[in-house]
This record gives structure tokens, C-alpha cells and sequence, in this order.
């Protein structure tokens, strides 16, 4: 069954399709059947630019496991940077 739930956040990035580099502007993250990934249902990502039209998509399909798996280690590298480095506001507290 399939929760029909998405988040689309606003980012700032580059990813690469098969035309090279773009710059992405929103993630938009849901649960569903994934169409390539050996799974019943998985976390999708699409990383995209929607000015660009549809070929400026970086698609990923996970595995729960391994996605919890990526956010921690996200959170992780991103907590682990020394102040002052990425430019951002201390991180709020979890």
C-alpha cells in the first residue's frame, strides 16, 4: 500500500545526469514500489531542477535500512564539521 505522502524541499546543489552537470532546485522525497531497486517499496528521492524540464532529474531508490542508514551518516558529517566551516548557523539542537 502506498501512503501517497511527499515532501518536496527547496535545495541547493549540482547534480549530474546524462548530459552533465545542472543545478538542482528541489528534492522531492516519498515512499512508493520503486520502478528499478529489488525491493517491495523504498524511499525515493528525485533531485531535480524544473526549470530545466524533465531530463534534469537525478533519480535514487533505497531500501529503508539503507536510507535511515544515509540520513544518519548525513547528520553525522554535517554535526562533525568544524564551526564556522559550512557558513550556517550553529546546528538546532536535536
Amino acid at each position: 500500500m502506498c501512503t501517497y505522502q511527499t515532501a518536496n524541499v527547496p535545495i541547493a546543489g549540482s547534480g549530474k545526469g546524462a548530459t552533465g552537470w545542472f543545478p538542482l532546485t528541489t528534492a522531492t522525497v516519498y515512499l512508493d514500489h520503486p520502478v528499478d531497486a529489488p525491493a517491495d517499496h523504498t524511499l525515493n528521492i528525485d533531485f531535480r531542477n524544473p526549470d530545466r524540464g524533465a531530463a534534469a532529474r537525478v533519480a535514487v531508490e533505497l531500501d529503508p535500512a539503507a536510507a535511515r542508514e544515509l540520513a544518519a551518516a548525513i547528520l553525522a558529517m554535517l554535526d562533525a564539521a568544524p564551526p564556522g566551516l559550512l557558513g550556517e548557523a550553529a546546528a538546532p539542537a536535536r
